[in-house]
């Protein structure tokens, strides 16, 4: 094999994962932390492999799930699932065991749905290909989504991705008005390509920062915002901070081309924008001579029960200029569109240089994209998730009265947001205890993850077909590991494991780091403990030289240990997760 070293699994993106790491045809050996170290001599001979010693994995853990390891994350990355099957709204995993989906938004009537299946299979037996020639299926999938749509949104573009969506929405927008800036709420994400990522404050706040052409907005939450549930008009105060914004970039000379906005903000938090909020932004937006764009990709196909867009829960009179979809649309399959008015696509044309996407609007991903439509209105879906979600929000209200620990239950239809906070007057985002829930969860087969600024939003987003039953299972589990925690800490405070050390479980010994191969003895040998990546930084490490003497060793904690088995200070090691002793 060759020279690079082979890390965790956490670290998987940017490092080949070690075969030790997975069991026979590519299986994760259950209930076991991945090999975290394996480095190599001066002659490229392997020190050491395989699983370290349970008491150093526990150990270890919080410093192998640090969410910087990566650019590319999993979920659950302390004790990663393999997901081989879905059905409906259950996934399964390599040894059978089943977890109720409570998040997947892609999968929108349902993890494989046989009709959805069926479509794409039956059209790739006759023919896929690019949109370059006349075929039923883009118009009648056309004319079928003009049927949900507010008249004026009759001219559709196909595309593969949401960020492709939101990318051309950008372009079209630009065309239209001759302007070039950008009004965003804070914390929102519209993609992935570099000019997404520039109106995306939750994605540019950490890399390259604000352009002087996005302007960013206050985001409308009622719960924690500057406009809170006390307030007599929220909606008209915050589309006063849109005007602010507005009028602000206008005395700069700058020209405002477009504002984008989920419908329903979901990175900012699982937001449910008060009424009447996108009428008066839409207002200040045309003055400026801007059009109003409504991310749907997220939100869109039925998902809040009382619509189908959820735009219109502004307002049966409010109409967006221009409507971006994706995801459920094709049900995971690479499907999405933009749907605007006759007035901005001639704009658009009048370029001279036409739109072209050469998988965008093929016959299979129409045809699947019909199914999905077909299936939501024969099994009533729409209706069906506005009965599910109205259980759903009584169910996790009555945990609301028990549980000082929920501060907040928003949403509509299937898209929920439960509020975890630390204490009810400042409202502090309880990140920690979040995240330890979602764990929890998942130990109970139960996939939830988290959302928001302060990450401490459970966010609900199942399959469509999420059932009553599923419900009352997620929500008495919920109930149940929050009366546990409760019980652990009779308070709102961060919860942690037990520190190593403590009664109920031993520090691990030198003897252990030996046996993982931590330390080593070999006199050609340099130990590599690899840490996670933080804010761009290589990975570090920590090295040893020639022998089991931890006088060796960088960390100064571990310098009063000179012999083996003598327990290590655990309690001061704290410095494992401190940049400056992360060097050789």
């Amino acid at each position: 094999m060759g020279g690079a070293p082979m890390v965790s699994a956490a670290t998987f993106s940017s490092f080949p994962v070690s075969p030790a790491e997975w069991g026979h045809g590519g299986r994760r050996q259950h209930g076991a932390l991945p090999a975290f170290v394996l480095s190599r001599n001066r002659k490229g001979g392997a020190v050491m492999g395989g699983l370290l010693p349970l008491g150093l994995q526990a150990w270890l853990s919080p410093v192998l799930a640090c969410p910087h390891s990566s650019s590319c994350k999993l979920f659950f990355p302390e004790d990663p699932i393999k997901i081989v099957r879905g059905q409906g709204q259950y996934m399964y995993d390599e040894q059978g065991a089943e977890y109720i989906d409570c998040i997947n938004n892609v999968a929108h009537v349902g993890h494989c749905h046989p009709l959805v299946v069926q479509a794409a299979h039956e059209q790739n037996q006759m023919l896929n290909t690019n949109s370059r020639y006349l075929h039923d299926n883009i118009v009648d999938f056309a004319q079928r989504l003009s049927e949900t749509l507010p008249e004026s949104l009759c001219v559709f573009y196909f595309l593969n991705s949401g960020s492709e969506a939101n990318d051309l929405a950008l372009r079209l927008a630009r065309q239209y008005t001759r302007h070039w800036d950008v009004v965003v709420l804070e914390h929102a994400y519209h993609g992935h390509l570099s000019s997404l990522i520039d109106i995306s404050p939750y994605k540019f706040r950490d890399l390259d920062g604000q352009k002087e052409w996005v302007h960013v907005a206050p985001l409308p939450d009622t719960y924690r915002g500057l406009y809170r549930e006390d307030h007599p008009n929220p909606a008209e105060a915050y589309a006063r901070e849109v005007k602010r914004v507005v009028s602000s970039a206008q005395a700069q000379g700058r020209q405002i081309a477009a504002f984008f906005a989920e419908s329903l903000p979901s990175v900012g938090g699982q937001i449910v924008p008060p009424a009447g909020y996108f009428p008066e932004v839409a207002k200040h937006i045309h003055r400026a001579g801007g059009v109003f764009v409504a991310d749907e990709i997220q939100v869109g196909f039925g998902r809040v029960g009382k619509h189908f867009w959820a735009f219109q829960l502004q307002g049966e009179d409010f109409v967006p200029d221009i409507v971006t979809m994706g995801k459920s649309i094709g049900n995971g399959h690479p499907v999405a569109c933009v749907a605007t008015t006759q007035a901005v696509a001639r704009a658009f044309e009048a370029t001279g240089v036409e739109y072209f996407n050469t998988f965008g609007g093929s016959p299979v991903s129409c045809a699947v994209g019909l199914a999905v439509l077909d299936v939501l209105e024969k099994e009533q879906l729409q209706a069906h998730a506005a009965h599910v979600g109205s259980f759903l929000m009584e169910l996790l209200r009555q945990q609301k009265a028990k549980h000082p620990i929920i501060g907040d239950i928003r949403g509509v239809g299937l898209f929920i947001g439960v509020d975890l906070i630390k204490d009810e007057a400042t409202r502090t985002p309880a990140t920690k205890e979040a995240d330890y829930l979602v764990s929890r969860l998942k130990e109970s087969h139960i996939l939830l993850s988290t959302d928001g600024p302060g990450r401490n939003v459970l966010k609900f987003k199942p399959p469509m077909c999420f059932s009553l039953d599923n419900v009352q299972h997620v929500v008495a589990k919920l109930d149940a590991i929050l009366t546990d925690m409760e019980e652990k800490v009779r308070s709102c405070e961060t919860l942690r494991p037990q520190p190593c050390g403590s009664p109920a479980e031993p520090c691990p010994s030198l003897g252990e780091w030996v046996v993982a191969g931590l330390l080593t003895c070999s006199s050609e040998a340099e130990l590599q403990l690899f840490l996670s990546r933080r804010e761009g930084r290589p990975n570090s490490l920590y090295r040893a030289l020639s022998t089991w003497n931890p006088h060796h060793l960088s960390p100064p904690d571990l310098r009063s240990a000179n012999q083996e088995e003598v327990p290590l200070n655990v309690g001061s090691l704290s410095c494992l997760k401190t940049e400056p002793h992360f060097h050789r």
